[in-house]
Formats: C-alpha cells, sequence, structure tokens
C-alpha cells in the first residue's frame, strides 16, 4: 500500500492524491461563509430592532449592502490578475473584511455609551449616530472583504493542481461547492439562536454582540487557516486581467465606429469588427461570443431581485407569525435555512430523477428553457407569499401610520366620562412611561392606553380613581397564529426556481464562452446578482404601496413579464460550440502562417 502522505512532481506535499494545500482552502471557504451568512442572516432584524428604522428603510440598506457585496468582485479580480496576485489579495482583504466583522460587532454593544450606567445611553441622538456610523463602516468594509475574495478563492484552489489532475480538480469544486453551503446553513441556524439570547453590561437586551461576535472570530480563523497553509501553495503570478482587455477591444470598436460613421465608409458584419485595426481576430471573436452570453444576462436581475428578499422580507414576515414547531422555538431569522436545506436535497433529486424523466419523455428541455421556469417557479413563490400575508394582516391590530398616536380610553363605568388633555400633554412618549398628568380631569375610573408598533406588545394601563393611580401590566395583542410552517412552500417554489436557474445559468455560460473568458462571465453572472438587488431599492422605493401582499404580487407580475421576454430571446438564441471556433481560428492562424513562411510546416512535423 502507498504512502497517504506523498510528494508532487513540483515538491509540493499531497494526500490521496490531493494537494495537501487544498484543505487549508475548504477550511477557509467553510469558515468565512459561516462568518458572511451567519452576520447577514440577523442583518434585517437589527436594523429593525436595534436601530429602530423601519421595515421598508431596514429592506432598503439590506440590498445596498447585498448589492456592493455583488459589485466589488469585480474589484478584486482587477487586483488579483493584475497587481497582487491571488493569494495577496485574499489575505490583504481578508483582513479588511474581519475588521469589518468586529466594527459589526463593536456596533451592537448597547452598553457602549452608557456612561453613568443607568443601563441607558446618555444621549439617544449621539448613541444612534454612533450606532449608525460604526454599522455603515462596518458593512463597507465588510462588502469590500467578502466581495473582493470572491472571484479568488475557488480560481486559487483551482491553480493549486496540476495539469494531469483534471479529476482531482473536479472533485476538489464539488468538495468547495459543499463547504459554501455546510458554512451557510450552519451559520443561519446557530447566529439566530445566539440573537435570541439576552446579554449586556448594565443593561439587558438581544444579544447582537454574540450574534455578530461569532462571525467576526470565524473570519479571524479563516484568515489563520489560510496564511498557515502559505508555504504549500502554489502562487501563480498575475498574467494581467483579460476583463481588461475585452473592455479595450470593445470600447475601442465603439470608437472606431464613431469615427467612421459617415456613409463613405462600408458597414461590416459586426460592429466590433470595427476593432480589427487594433486587435487579433481572435480576441474579437472571443468578445462576439462573450457578449452574445451577456445579451442574455440583461432579464436576469429580476430572478435575483426577487430571490434574494429572503433575508429581508421575507424575514420580516415570519417576525408576525407562531415559530413554535412543538420542541422547537424557530427564530424569524431561522427560516433561512429552509434554502440551503432544500438545496442539498433538490440538486441529487433533480440531476438523478426530475432531468431524465423528461428526457425519457422526450421533452427537449434545453438549458435556456430551465432558466426560464426557474424565473417562472420564482414568481410563483412570491404569489404563495403574498397569500401567507393576506392571512397574516387578518390577524395583526390595525397600527396608526406615519406621525400618528393612537389612544384608546375605556370606559368601565355606568355613565359618561369627561376627560380633558391640556397642550402640555402632547409627548405621548412622556405620556405612556412616566406619568398621567395631574390636569387630566376623570369623573368615573378610566383606563388609558397608549398604543405602540411593538411585535406581539404587552401595554401599560393606566387605572386611576379618584384619588387612586394603579398601574397594571396587561397583554393587549395576542400572539401571532398564522404559523411559520405556512412558509415552505414558497421557499419550496424559490429553491425550485433557483435549482433550475443558478445552476443551470452558470452551466450554460461556461459552455457558450472560450475557456480564458470564464472570468469574465463569472464578474457578469455576479453584477446581475448586484443589480437585481438595487432592482429591489428601486422598485420598493416607487411603487409606495402600502400592504406588502400588494408589493409581493407586483415583484411577482414584473418577474413574469420578464421570463416572457427572456423566452422570447432564448427563442432566437443560437447555440455556438467554442472549441470549434477557436480550432477554426487555429487553422486559420495556422495557413496564415505557412503562407507567411513555407518553412513553417516542415518545421513543426520534424517536431
Amino acid at each position: 500500500m502507498g504512502s497517504l502522505r506523498s510528494e508532487n512532481q513540483e515538491g509540493k506535499l499531497s494526500c490521496f492524491g490531493y494537494p495537501l494545500s487544498i484543505f487549508f482552502i475548504v477550511i477557509n471557504e467553510f469558515c468565512e461563509r459561516f462568518s458572511y451568512y451567519g452576520m447577514r442572516a440577523v442583518l434585517v432584524l437589527y436594523f429593525k430592532y436595534f436601530l429602530r428604522w423601519d421595515d421598508n428603510f431596514s429592506t432598503a440598506i439590506y440590498h445596498t449592502f447585498v448589492a456592493l457585496c455583488y459589485l466589488t468582485p469585480i474589484l478584486g479580480a482587477l487586483i488579483a490578475d493584475s497587481w497582487l496576485g491571488k493569494f495577496k489579495t485574499i489575505v490583504s482583504l481578508s483582513i479588511v473584511y474581519t475588521i469589518g466583522q468586529a466594527v459589526m460587532a463593536v456596533s451592537s454593544i448597547n452598553d457602549m455609551t452608557d456612561q453613568n450606567r443607568d443601563g441607558n445611553p446618555d444621549n439617544i441622538a449621539v448613541h444612534i449616530l454612533k450606532m449608525i456610523a460604526l454599522s455603515m463602516t462596518g458593512l463597507i468594509l465588510i462588502a469590500l472583504g467578502t466581495g473582493g475574495i470572491k472571484p479568488c478563492v475557488s480560481a486559487f484552489g483551482g491553480d493549486q493542481f496540476e495539469e494531469h489532475q483534471e479529476k482531482q480538480r473536479s472533485r476538489f469544486f464539488s468538495i468547495f461547492y459543499l463547504s459554501i453551503n455546510a458554512g451557510s446553513l450552519i451559520s443561519t441556524i446557530i447566529t439566530p439562536i445566539l440573537r435570541a439570547q439576552e446579554c449586556g453590561i448594565h443593561s439587558r437586551q438581544q444579544c447582537y454582540p454574540l450574534a455578530f461576535g461569532v462571525p467576526a472570530a470565524l473570519m479571524a480563523v479563516s484568515l489563520i487557516v489560510f496564511i498557515a497553509g502559505s508555504g504549500m501553495y502554489r502562487k501563480v503570478q498575475p498574467q494581467g486581467n483579460i476583463m481588461v482587455q475585452v473592455c479595450k477591444c470593445i470600447g475601442f470598436a465603439i470608437k472606431n465606429r464613431f469615427r467612421h460613421r459617415s456613409k463613405e465608409y462600408p458597414k461590416r458584419e459586426h460592429w466590433l469588427d470595427w476593432a480589427s485595426e487594433k486587435y487579433d481576430k481572435r480576441l474579437i471573436a472571443q468578445t462576439k461570443m462573450v457578449l452574445k452570453v451577456l445579451f442574455l444576462y440583461i432579464p436576469l436581475p429580476m430572478f435575483w431581485a426577487l430571490f434574494d428578499q429572503q433575508g429581508s422580507r421575507w424575514t420580516l414576515q415570519a417576525t408576525t407569525m407562531d415559530g413554535d414547531f412543538g420542541a422547537l422555538q424557530i427564530q424569524p431569522d431561522q427560516m433561512q435555512t429552509v434554502n440551503p436545506i432544500l438545496i442539498i436535497i433538490m440538486v441529487p433529486v433533480v440531476d438523478a430523477v426530475i432531468y431524465p424523466l423528461i428526457q425519457k419523455c422526450k421533452i427537449n428541455f434545453t438549458p435556456l428553457r430551465k432558466i426560464t421556469v426557474g424565473m417562472f417557479l420564482a414568481g410563483l413563490a412570491f404569489i404563495a407569499a403574498a397569500l401567507v400575508q393576506v392571512q397574516i394582516d387578518k390577524t395583526l391590530p390595525v397600527f396608526p401610520a406615519a406621525g400618528q398616536t393612537q389612544i384608546r380610553i375605556i370606559n368601565l363605568g355606568n355613565s359618561n366620562a369627561d376627560v380633558t388633555f391640556l397642550p402640555d400633554l402632547q409627548n405621548m412618549t412622556n405620556f405612556m412611561y412616566d406619568y398621567i398628568d395631574d390636569t387630566a380631569l376623570f369623573r368615573i375610573p378610566l383606563v388609558y392606553r397608549i398604543f405602540t408598533t411593538v411585535p406581539n406588545a404587552s401595554f401599560f394601563y393606566f387605572q386611576c380613581s379618584e384619588d387612586v393611580t394603579q398601574l397594571r401590566y396587561v397583554e393587549d395583542i395576542q400572539p401571532n397564529t398564522v404559523h411559520m410552517a405556512w412558509q415552505i412552500p414558497q421557499y419550496f417554489l424559490l429553491t425550485c426556481g433557483e435549482v433550475v436557474f443558478s445552476v443551470t445559468g452558470l452551466e450554460f455560460s461556461y459552455s457558450q464562452a472560450p475557456s480564458n473568458m470564464k472570468s469574465v462571465l463569472q464578474a457578469g453572472w455576479l453584477l446581475t446578482v448586484a443589480v437585481g438587488n438595487i432592482i429591489v431599492l428601486i422598485v420598493a422605493g416607487a411603487s409606495k404601496l402600502s400592504e406588502q401582499w400588494a408589493e409581493y404580487v407586483l415583484f411577482a407580475a414584473l418577474l413574469f413579464v420578464v421570463c416572457i421576454i427572456f423566452a422570447v430571446m432564448a427563442y432566437f438564441y443560437t447555440y455556438t460550440d467554442p472549441s470549434e471556433v477557436e480550432a477554426q481560428l487555429d487553422e486559420e492562424e495556422k495557413k496564415k502562417q505557412i503562407k507567411q513562411d513555407p518553412d513553417f510546416l516542415l518545421g513543426s512535423k520534424m517536431k
């Protein structure tokens, strides 16, 4: 039997035929994904309950952050390929990432501005400004870190394998993807539990410092583990970024076409052919193939606009539902775990059962048709979410609108009551928490209540008689009655849509792009996610819908329209084989070389 550990041709340690270095990379990815998804799971509730933002503003900031996380990968790829290389880029941006997570943990410490230790901030305005400033700083650093390393880590793992290790490289990417889902699933279960605990130095609160602190610690572990494997890594020097060359080629073609817009210049077969004066035929042909795929990406952001609302609108929806699952009390932000759990189940089921069954039925289920079906399923998921929201709305009390205050007076007597409020009794917050002003006139016992928008709220009732005032604590609003299990159908539909949309989309993109342009398509795919989150900001901000179920229906309707547009685009799309195109280019270059140098063919044969 051979040794479990050996050395490859470059003298690097290997284990079971795999470079030992990849185990550090896989552990690094697990910890990083735990850190990111753990923080993100509780983020919208942190905005709502700690920073006291309303649902709409919390949703807006959440999606702004996610959009930034998917815009920065382009920056990370440029830094890695053109300047620092993958290893130094990962280390540098991971440090930024870790600092950002630590800042988020500090920002959620409520006692930080309580110098007199009375359990309340010394100055509410200063407290809120400090918390917001720290939170936004932390989120920007996290977005730079997680987005910047996103395109580097998987590619760096692929660099560890030699050319003859194609089988091991393929298995590595499967393990790598599993580590991503494992980190996401475990963290989305754990961090909401940590958040639900009570902690504090001078006052008790939901434990956001712990919920953010554990992901920060995991990110620090991720960085340490990655650096620990430094001596084992195969580090490829930066070769220049192909995205830069593609952008320059496109820019020159547009500029050259504009210069020659007069009718005296003959038209060319494709507008990119106007770059032929400066760029070679191969780069132009490859850029054409990439742009052909990127054109199909235009409708795709709408899918992500719906998909990423799992962490915002759907989590906020869960806060108004009953999470009692018998032996388990599920937190609202834990419902997000349904998605990764279903992913683990659905991916093998779809690949091994659904697709073969469709094939046996002799249905031509092309990749673009799969993507169309995925978009349609996501739209159905939001219709399901709207139906659930309608049922929730039936159980909720009527809260006052923004800028309004509601007071209910309950007369427990047998005759009419006269109540007078003088102008100095307009501060309803003080009225609620401090005392009933002595100038209020009572003829019979009354119960006063200030109506506020605290979930499952319990209110203070002031029971007043002629010369006695009693303070009673009475539960006014009944607990949520719509069960969280009703969210499972919408998660199921959305996950089914993700399986046939996301997995198929990446597979299709790679099959239609030249071998050296994969990074360009990866950047384009990540950009669709960023644009999708920006769409949420635009639609939610512009719609001004007062009912949440109506917003769900609006998003579903928009996706259905986009789905039809994409189906039409897909119908007219012609599939290409990049390898055949590149082989044809090789043949043309070879013929050109022979024509220029007749001895070229003889020299190649002698080799």
